[in-house]
């Protein structure tokens, strides 16, 4: 990309980030203006926000790229705005969790974006929506979606790692394992008490291997379902997810395809890229090829031993 392209959508998410992100989302449009391009910083007031802006920006002819600088909500929203677009995407990860980013390979430091900018690979990147809601990482139905709601609750802007703890503990010793009906490409696989995650990446929070398998590029989901009816049962499924073993076990079911369907007579409650998301019945399908995003070269995801790394500094 040359100067002369166009302007620089520079969208950012003003309460996504800790001080030194912060510092990284000022840095970065620094380098962006020194080497001669024209930015356009415009802070979200939403996620709704952060869409409009996208999708004007998807239709501005003098507009060449869209930089997001934000976490996984904001990401998904400026994505939701590109969609079907020709406009190039990058991502600035300010977030706690950074899904998306971590998963193609970007980390937080500065110099990472710079080769980026400068060198990066463009991929052609699928999308999904669950009842017609854009996600671009990863949908949990059942206890994922009771501690989402917790920290939702109480979130005041910026969240950490923290502010998890008690809603996981909270949730693990309330949850009741309803039964939920999972139909995949149309053919029904599972009838029973479960918990559920689909999506398009391969790695969730804290860099667990859940949809071990998943490719953002290849026009398939991934849909992991655990047969799980005790608390006893998800510790041992946790296990075997952080073993990387999980995927090939007899109580647990995984399928990549381009449709789903999960309902229940239950009231679940889901998440949908760290946010509260859709309620049951939900289809999910995939949206291949929705956008064009530039990305780390011969990047790897980001794992476990990563992500605990960045969360001790």
């Amino acid at each position: 990309m040359k100067p002369g392209d166009g302007y620089i959508s520079y969208i950012v998410n003003p309460k996504s980030g800790a001080s030194s992100s912060k510092l990284m989302v000022w840095e970065f449009r620094q380098y962006l203006i020194e080497n001669g391009f024209e930015v356009k910083q415009t802070f979200t007031k939403s996620l709704k926000h952060a869409c409009e802006l996208a999708t004007n920006a998807a239709v501005d002819y003098n507009c060449a790229m869209v930089v997001v600088c934000g976490g996984d909500g904001t990401v998904r929203e400026v994505a939701h705005g590109l969609e079907g677009s020709d406009k190039l995407m990058m991502i600035v990860p300010v977030g706690t969790e950074n899904l998306l980013a971590s998963e193609l390979g970007y980390d937080e430091r500065i110099r990472t974006l710079q080769n980026v900018f400068d060198d990066g690979e463009i991929k052609h990147l699928d999308l999904c929506s669950a009842n017609g809601k854009i996600f671009t990482s990863i949908v949990g139905f059942g206890i994922d979606g009771d501690i989402v709601k917790l920290v939702d609750e109480n979130r005041a802007g910026h969240i950490c790692y923290l502010d998890y703890f008690w809603p996981i503990w909270r949730s693990f010793w309330s949850y009741k394992f309803p039964a939920m009906k999972i139909e995949v490409d149309g053919e029904e696989v599972f009838d029973g008490r479960c918990l559920v995650f689909a999506g398009n990446i391969s790695r969730y929070a804290a860099g667990l291997q859940i949809l071990h398998y998943a490719d953002c590029t290849d026009g398939l989901f991934d849909i992991c379902i655990y047969k799980c009816a005790s608390q006893i049962h998800l510790v041992k499924h946790s296990l075997i997810t952080v073993l990387k073993k999980h995927a090939d076990c007899d109580d647990v079911i995984y399928r990549q395809c381009k449709k789903a369907r999960i309902t229940s007579e239950s009231q679940i409650r889901t998440e949908l890229d760290g946010d509260p998301g859709v309620p049951l019945p939900v289809d999910i399908e995939i949206i291949p090829c929705a956008i064009k995003i530039l990305t780390p070269r011969n990047a790897r995801p980001a794992g476990i031993r990563t992500r605990i790394k960045r969360i001790l500094g």
